[in-house]
């Protein structure tokens, strides 16, 4: 890692991307062309819109497959993709080698070695809350380098690598490193400043029980530099109890809470914080605005001004795909959001409730993640959709053949859902397409939660 980061800061690398078309990994390798270094990579799929954006900068590979041919003795550093597998054969050739290999978290850490190092982590709002800060950062003419999870409006790109800046912020993830680096990736990073959004177990393929699940953070707080700064949601009962039992006493707590909210007439939240100052925001939802409330301390611990930070985010409009309007007209508001994990859908739901009680609000969510269509975690979504009006659950049962899981049953995912009153279970594309695009557009608000694409669904609203 010390020889990437001498390396990074003085000279040209050659830089080898294995899975390089996933959302993290080309625009990885798309800061790592910009900073001035030789690239090259490959995948056995590449999607749209990574598969545009490597052709526009000249990386997208010749052909679609894994090709060791590319690799020699030269390859400064060869990263490795979550996508690949233990038996690909770049890997294989990489490691016979003895070429450097690297997960993208342990690339992203030698690349910003030099920096103060900025995490946010948390099983939800990790995206939103780390595309406030950057967007508050640019507002206040601070360059960082980063890495974040969404698009974001002004940004090329979802990842910056820039030897000359100071900062760094990092949206910290705490799925795997790598098929050979089992690590969750916000372990290699070594926050100077973190915020924890809060603990809901997901990724049941990898964390079995909720306890392991939870481990993860108490471990995760080991890794940080010495003297960090963790920003932290008090109403996160199990994030308060790994914060109890941190025994580290060179680190500073600071909690934040949900600030006072509610509509105005106009469809804007109107927020009332703790000190008595006030702002008025586009965002939805009063998981939102627990969001903006940890952006903001989070942001004070930095050194940016609270009256700086407040007038900055009155232009944020959110990231891609994180309660993203779609589509508005007059009593007719549509949603896409990320959401999948029950905590993250529960709130969602609610929050969108809250910020339009007297319209219909129709909830559809997409079951796509390997945790979300797994029957034994099924259950923990059990009335997280309750909040809504009407409800719709989708699931495609070639994603089950993909991912070689056992078919689900529509009833039994009705009920792992606590049955609420007209809840519709749907397992046909086509009905899904149907069925939304019938609903009457008045005095509604629709929303489409999935980390997927409803089938590659195209709705289309007047």
């Amino acid at each position: 890692m010390l020889e990437t980061q001498r390396r990074v800061a003085s000279s040209s690398m050659r830089v080898h991307f294995i899975a390089i078309g996933g959302s993290a990994m080309h625009n990885i390798a798309l800061a790592v062309q910009a900073a001035g270094h030789e690239v090259t990579g490959s995948d056995d799929q590449i999607f749209e819109p990574s598969r545009s954006r490597l052709r526009n900068a000249g990386l997208l590979p010749a052909k679609d497959g894994w090709q060791p041919q590319l690799l020699d003795a030269t390859i400064d550093v060869v990263v490795l993709g979550m996508h690949a597998r233990l038996d690909n054969p770049e890997l294989e050739k990489a490691q016979s080698l003895g070429l450097n290999i690297q997960s993208y978290p342990e690339f992203l850490r030698s690349c910003n070695a030099h920096a103060q190092r900025v995490v946010i982590g948390g099983s939800h709002g990790k995206t939103t809350i780390t595309s406030m800060l950057l967007h508050n950062m640019r507002q206040c003419n601070i360059e960082t380098n980063f890495m974040v999870g969404a698009q974001l409006d002004g940004f090329d790109r979802m990842v910056e690598i820039d030897p000359s800046h100071s900062w760094c912020v990092l949206e910290g993830d705490e799925y795997l490193s790598s098929p050979i680096d089992r690590r969750p990736k916000f372990f290699w990073y070594g926050a100077h400043y973190t915020l924890l959004t809060g603990i809901a177990w997901d990724h049941i393929n990898v964390f079995p029980t909720e306890e392991h699940y939870i481990l993860q953070f108490d471990q995760y707080l080991r890794t940080l530099e010495t003297g960090a700064t963790v920003v932290w949601c008090e109403e996160d009962e199990k994030l308060r109890d790994v914060i109890g039992r941190c025994e580290r006493e060179d680190l500073t707590f600071i909690g934040y809470r949900t600030p006072a909210c509610h509509p105005d007439e106009a469809g804007a939240m109107r927020v009332t914080f703790e000190d008595g100052s006030q702002l008025t925001t586009r965002l939805v939802g009063t998981h939102n605005i627990q969001n903006l409330a940890g952006a903001r301390a989070l942001a004070a611990t930095m050194g940016i001004a609270v009256s700086d930070f407040d007038r900055g985010i009155a232009s944020f409009q959110g990231a891609a795909r994180r309660l993203e309007t779609v589509h508005e007209a007059p009593g007719f508001t549509v949603f896409r959001d990320f959401a999948h994990a029950p905590s993250k859908v529960r709130a969602t739901v609610n929050g969108v409730k809250a910020s339009y009680p007297e319209r219909t609000v129709t909830a559809v969510l997409e079951l796509h993640t390997f945790s979300s269509l797994n029957q034994d975690f099924l259950p923990t979504y059990a009335h997280a959709l309750d909040g809504a009006d009407e409800a719709i659950v989708f699931y495609d049962p070639s994603v089950l053949e993909h991912k070689r899981m056992p078919a689900l049953d529509p009833a039994f995912v009705r009920e792992a859902f606590g049955n609420p009153p007209g809840l519709q279970v749907i397992t046909d594309a086509a009905e899904l397409h149907g069925t939304v695009q019938a609903l009457p557009p008045q005095n509604r608000t629709l929303l489409l939660m999935s980390s997927g694409w409803f089938a590659n669904a195209d709705w289309k609203w007047n």
